[in-house]
């Protein structure tokens, strides 16, 4: 069957204000970039299936969440906030589902910022809304999915909301392994020169990987929720494919673990140094100070104020007791090399 898009009849133009959606229609049609009164139809209707992507900075978008789908103003406070913990909800109409979309920081010159910000789903008999407030390479790269093969609405929009949340799972895995990749340079620095500053670079390491570790750990609960749940809004059979989501979660848990333990292993490693280095120093000075006692006892005698010293008038006696000071050192460094201590 041939699949067409097409618009409704009296449909306006499109307006800036207005969501991206994607409407299939019982026939199998397409209709794009509904308008509100267009969209409060079909959830009138409750047949097809419709996607909506909401940017949240847009007010007049965002205002249709509670004028138009009716969604419970708690969910929607939740829509706003990005320190929106990883969760999953149900209600009566819908689920709601918030996971965080992770990322290296590019506007900063450090190599481990990470920038979080949350991807909303609204998941309903035949609706799914999607909602964020930075724009998602994974709801734009589904989008031109569903573009080119229009049939794939035909699976469900819960399968719409498998896909979306599989490509942004699956960008997590270069994220790890770039991690991994800083992670073995910091390793290689620590055995090749030993750098002050190398310290700082751990730290931030560790403040990455926890960050992430924080984020996908809850994620990974509410794959499993999906994944075995009984849910009204998601069949049994596409639970299948969200359980291939739940195992690449685990896949990622434990690589931030791996990495976790490496780093620590780094900055062990990185302190048993710089205990090492201070032992050395204090060695040194410990040799130091063990040559110099005898020579300072020695100075300390012949500085006494006595009348009636040996070598006091001696015309020699200078040349002598520097003579003894040196005997006495090189006697003292001959015994620290026996000892191997030197």
């Amino acid at each position: 069957m041939t699949v067409t898009t097409v618009a409704p009849p009296g449909q306006p133009q499109a307006s800036k204000n207005w969501p991206t959606s994607i409407y299939r229609r019982p026939d199998g049609t397409l209709e794009q970039d509904i308008s509100p009164a267009r969209i409060r139809e079909i959830l009138q209707a409750g047949e097809g299936e419709l996607w909506v992507d909401i940017d949240s900075t847009n007010m007049h978008q965002h205002a249709l969440l509670e004028k138009v789908f009716e969604f419970h103003p708690l969910a929607i406070e939740d829509t706003l906030s990005p320190g929106t913990r990883v969760k999953f909800e149900e209600y009566d109409r819908y689920v709601f589902v918030v996971m965080a979309v992770i990322r290296f920081d590019e506007g900063t010159p450090e190599p481990f910022d990470i920038a979080t910000s949350n991807t909303y789903f609204f998941l309903g008999k035949n609706f799914l809304i999607t909602v964020h407030a930075v724009p998602s390479k994974s709801c734009l790269a589904i989008r031109e999915r569903l573009m080119r093969n229009p049939e794939l609405m035909a699976r469900g929009v819960e399968m719409t909301m498998h896909n979306i949340i599989d490509q942004s799972v699956d960008a997590y895995f270069p994220l790890v392994e770039e991690l991994n990749v800083m992670v073995d340079g910091l390793e290689e620095r620590l055995f090749e020169q030993f750098d002050e500053k190398l310290i700082h670079e751990i730290f931030k390491a560790k403040r990455a990987s926890f960050s992430m570790r924080r984020h996908v750990g809850p994620l990974r609960e509410v794959l499993n929720i999906l994944t075995n749940r009984p849910c009204g809004y998601i069949r049994p059979e596409t639970q299948l494919y969200y359980r291939d989501i739940y195992d690449h979660t685990i896949r990622i848990v434990e690589s931030m673990d791996s990495v976790r333990d490496l780093l620590a292993g780094v900055l062990e490693t990185y302190l048993s140094q710089t205990s090492n280095r201070m032992n050395k120093v204090m060695k040194q000075l410990s040799i130091v100070a063990t040559i110099a006692l005898p020579l300072v006892v020695i100075g300390g005698v012949f500085g006494m104020n006595f009348s009636q010293m040996p070598l006091t008038h001696h015309p020699f006696g200078f040349y002598i007791a520097l003579g003894t000071m040196a005997v006495v050192s090189g006697v003292i460094v001959w015994w620290l090399q026996k000892q191997r201590w030197l």
